[in-house]
């Protein structure tokens, strides 16, 4: 009798391990297979961590299989298919997820693991966190992986099924990949006003600092750490027998409100700003996004080339290309391509987050994001036109 309650006991712990852990595992691939191009740019910082730079040029390709993965383990297990199969594979895959999260968390050295994409930014000590009960979760399953039983019987059946998971899983993240998002958790999609999202807003209170500068006692060589308020409260400034050494230190006191958009920074070849010239144009404009032109797809800047061309004829509408590339392969590119845009300059990291390609492009009007499209989805002037374009001009 007592044999019977344990065993019966034991499943359902398995039955709710399973569920929680297909439920999270399915999530969190979803999320992430709907950006990615996001989540591989997470996997390079990764790279640059444990000094495996080779890696870079396949981290989008890995991306698309570890999401593809994630979803298949978790489906899988909700349907009991290949049991100690996945078993395994889910126990070696939260062990590796585990490592990444502790070694982030405890070194610091990467602020979010991407877990869930952008959709939920967490912390590597909460990431570390949710590993840990997904851990706790696995070993029940691994432990009792000779109890997973299939919910559809038949080795055939069952290998279709399988089959057409691999296809869902991964088929997901190419198509992403190869358009936009589904849904786009990035503070540059569609509707967006930006500079509504560069400000802080009213009654709001960014991150709180303190300067910490460090003391010298010229006379016995004493040293100590002192905060800017303490040093102007106590006058240590009038004392002359301590004087500041080194560079003072900012130290995070209270966290605050955390402004959207606070990297971009649009610069000329002469390293003017303007940014607020540029995203705030009354008017509509295009702004074409090709942050690395090395890699950026050339035939697709010709394409967008005639599209800009056609709207400045019919139009007079303005368009420029963003870039993190240097003068001189701007400049080439522009030569080589006969680009009508103007060409901007600004840091990879929000042209990354403006529009998932390389090149992709954005029409904007007022500071706000009407639409944007990857080069795979550009459409044609007359199509711009008949939504946009000619509309606007009527009612004027």
């Amino acid at each position: 009798m007592q044999t019977t309650q344990t065993y019966t006991r034991t499943n359902y712990l398995l039955i709710i391990s399973r569920i929680v852990t297909g439920m999270l595992f399915i999530f969190s691939g979803f999320i992430k297979a709907n950006d990615p191009t996001g989540f591989g740019y997470k996997l390079e910082e990764y790279f640059h961590v444990f000094g495996t730079h080779f890696l870079n040029d396949y981290a989008i390709a890995l991306a698309v299989v570890i999401c593809g993965l994630e979803i298949l383990l978790g489906a899988l297990l909700l349907l009991g298919f290949w049991g100690r199969t996945v078993a395994w594979g889910l126990l070696l895959l939260i062990l590796f997820f585990t490592f990444l999260t502790f070694y982030s968390a405890f070194f610091e050295v990467v602020t979010s693991c991407g877990c869930f994409g952008d959709a939920i930014p967490l912390t590597p000590w909460q990431s570390f966190g949710k590993d840990l009960v997904l851990l706790l979760l696995i070993l029940v399953i691994f432990v009792n992986r000779n109890q997973i039983n299939p919910l559809i019987s038949g080795w055939f059946t069952q290998s279709i099924i399988t089959v057409m998971v691999v296809v869902v899983s991964l088929g997901i993240g190419i198509y992403t990949l190869n358009f936009l998002p589904f849904i786009d958790f990035l503070p540059y999609k569609k509707g967006n006003n930006l500079p509504r999202l560069m400000t802080l807003p009213a009654g709001e209170v960014g991150d709180q600092y303190e300067i910490i500068y460090t003391l010298k006692n010229k006379a016995s060589g004493e040293e100590k750490k002192v905060s800017d308020k303490v040093y102007l409260a106590e006058e240590l400034w009038k004392d002359e027998n301590w004087e500041i050494i080194g560079d003072p230190e900012s130290k995070l006191v209270k966290k605050g409100y955390q402004i959207p958009i606070s990297d971009l920074l649009i610069s000329d070849a002469n390293g003017d700003d303007m940014t607020h010239e540029l995203i705030e144009n009354p008017y509509y404009n295009l702004i074409v996004v090709a942050w690395d032109l090395e890699k950026t797809n050339l035939e697709a800047l010709r394409k967008i080339n005639a599209l800009v061309m056609n709207a400045a004829e019919a139009y007079n509408i303005r368009s420029v290309l963003l870039t993190a590339s240097s003068t001189q392969e701007a400049e080439q590119i522009s030569d080589e391509l006969n680009l009508l845009a103007e060409i901007f300059y600004a840091d990879a990291v929000p042209l990354k987050s403006m529009v998932r390609a390389n090149p992709g492009i954005l029409l904007m009007q007022n500071g706000t994001v009407i639409d944007k499209w990857h080069y795979n989805t550009l459409p044609g002037f007359d199509t711009l036109d008949k939504l946009y374009f000619s509309k606007a001009y009527q009612n004027e």
